[in-house]
This record gives structure tokens, sequence and C-alpha cells, in this order.
């Protein structure tokens, strides 16, 4: 008897402020997905043959990675941690892509200027007396939240429109609500309470954990996501620098290159002699630098006798094990 082999499904965002950034990481990491008409909601990774793309909203990703009917999800922290739920069905096995960076905040009209800490709102609350009325589409985030800060008497109202008019129009108290660049907030007249901040969120990978112990194919998958995305993000924050260096021995150079604490590499530079016409002793040195630290390592390149100096971007950088990977098969044993 033949069984069917399990079908593997990764969900991406379908629309939003995740979805263009979501499929760039994935080209960039040489997981272009392949998606031949623009409607459809589900597509392919090439690179992955066995990986079928299915494209939903990032709310019901995660609702769907946690009822098993989608193996991984692409979506936000903030939607993520409001619908995970308590029962350890699904696992953040890379909770920071880089991208779709906002926060959950408590957020106050600007009027009421006595309010601007989370001690400030359960006073006023109380002279209130009466439940705060927050608008939130994180009912759960928000009230761990105000329980936490004390404030005992409130009223959640879920709403998935906007949330910046609620307290205009009486609709609510407060709002618990996504900022990012905080001018929608500045244009309503609101304002982030100073101790406010309930999550810091970014896109994430997540995982159903059943799928991750059940089905080997499923755990391979997920080894080569990590892989290659792990690999392009640490390449992205670096690159490679190549220089030509007059010296009498490899080891000299290195010598030379290990008096500056930028010149280091990874495990060290790589040092290659150079065919001279004149027959003079030049070698050329290859090391990886971070982006923020390039200024700094030409200058320390020069400072030891480097010219040449080409700079080029790095697509990959692979290590013997990436540390995503060994943190998820712990999280399975746990």
């Amino acid at each position: 008897m033949i069984t069917a082999q399990k079908e593997i499904r990764l969900g991406l965002p379908s629309k939003g402020p995740l979805y263009e950034p979501t499929l760039n990481l994935l080209a960039s990491a040489g997981l272009a997905v392949h998606k031949p008409n623009p409607r459809q909601y589900r597509a392919e990774i090439p690179a992955l043959p066995g990986l079928v793309i299915l494209f939903q909203r990032p709310g019901d990703i995660v609702v769907s990675v946690r009822e098993g009917s989608l193996d991984f999800g692409i979506t936000g922290w903030d939607v993520f941690s409001e619908r995970r739920g308590d029962n350890g069905r699904v696992l953040p096995i890379h909770p920071a892509l880089g991208y779709g960076f906002c926060t959950l905040n408590v957020i106050v009209p600007e009027v009421l200027e006595q309010v601007n800490t989370m001690a400030d709102l359960r006073a006023w609350q109380q002279a209130l007396n009466r439940p705060l009325r927050v608008a939130t589409k994180f009912p759960n985030l928000t009230r761990a939240y105000l329980l936490e800060h004390e404030i005992a008497q409130f009223e959640l109202i879920f709403a998935e429109g906007t949330l910046e008019i609620a307290p205009a129009v009486g609709f609510a108290d407060v709002v618990s609500d996504l900022v990012s660049t905080g001018t929608t907030l500045h244009d309503n007249r609101l304002k982030k309470l100073k101790d406010g901040q309930v999550l810091a969120s970014q896109a994430c990978l997540i995982a159903n954990r059943e799928s991750l112990k059940s089905c080997p194919q499923a755990l391979a998958l997920a080894r080569q996501l990590l892989e290659f995305i792990v690999a392009h993000l640490r390449a992205s924050e670096c690159v490679s620098v190549f220089a030509n260096m007059r010296g009498e021995t490899p080891d000299v150079i290195a010598e030379r290159m290990f008096t500056q604490p930028l010149l280091g590499g990874l495990q060290g530079p790589t040092i290659s002699p150079v065919v001279s016409r004149d027959g003079s002793k030049w070698y050329a040195v290859h090391l990886i630098v971070r982006k923020a630290q390039l200024v700094q390592a030409i200058a320390g390149l020069r400072q030891v006798g480097g010219s040449g100096v080409v700079v080029t971007p790095v697509t990959y950088i692979f290590e013997e094990e990436p540390h995503e990977y060994c943190q998820m098969l712990k999280m399975l044993k746990d």
C-alpha cells in the first residue's frame, strides 16, 4: 500500500504592510515565491519543491498554524502573541526577521494632560467611578497588560476598523493599538503613555509543533527555511572586503592586521599571494566586515598598508548549524 506524501504548507501574508517585505525577504534569500496569477491564494517556491504557499491574513495564519492546517507561517509577533493560545501548539522558530517593526501601545487623548503613565491612567479610571472603556484589536494582550498595572475595572471593546477615532466619538475612553511612525496619533491628537508599551513587534517565522515532531519532511523543510533565511539575514549586515598588501609572508601581514580590532574577519583574514610583474611580494587579503564598521575597517587596512580596497555585497553566511534550528529542536523536546 502506497501512502500519499503529506503536503507541507507555509502561510504568507496576503496583504498589508508585511506582504511585499515578506516576498522580498524570501527572494533575497534565494527562496523566491512563484505566483503565476496574482489573484490566486496558492503558490510555490521552486527552490523548495515540497512546500506549498498559501496566502492568508496575518492573524489567520497564526490560527491556521495553531490548528494544524498550516505547517509554517510568516506573520507579525503582535498577532502571534495575541492568537497563539496557551497549549504550546505554535512555536516561534525565528522571532526576528528584521522588518514589519511596530509597537502595541496604550494610547490616550492629548486633552488628558494629567494622564501620562499607567499609574496616571489607573488614578483617572478610579476617578471615573466606572470601568475604563478600551478599544483594541488585541484583547488578550491588552487585558494582561492592564491587570499587570493594577487596572482592574475595565471593559474591552473589540474593533477591527480604525481605532484612532474611538475616543473622539465617545466609543471608548482609551485605545490599545499598533504604532509605527506615530503620525496617525499626532493627526488624531492622541499620545502614547510613557510606560504604555504592551509589546514590540516585527515579522516572525512560526511552525506547528506537532507537524515538526511527527513529519520528517516538515522538519527537513524547517531546517532549509532557517538555513537560508538565517544565512541571508546574517550576510545582509556584512560586506566582503578585499585589499592588496605588501609583506614578506602571510604571517607577517596577519600580525599587522591583528593590531587593528576590526580586521579579524569571521575566524581570521584569508591571505593569498599575488603574482606581480616585478616579482615584489604582494598579498591579497579578504575578510568579512559589518557594514556599520566599514569606514573604520578601511581606515584600519590603510594603517597597516592596505591598498586597492574592493567592497562587495554578501548574499549568505552559513555556519555549521543555525542557532535558531538548534533552539527549535530544544523547544520540541520541552
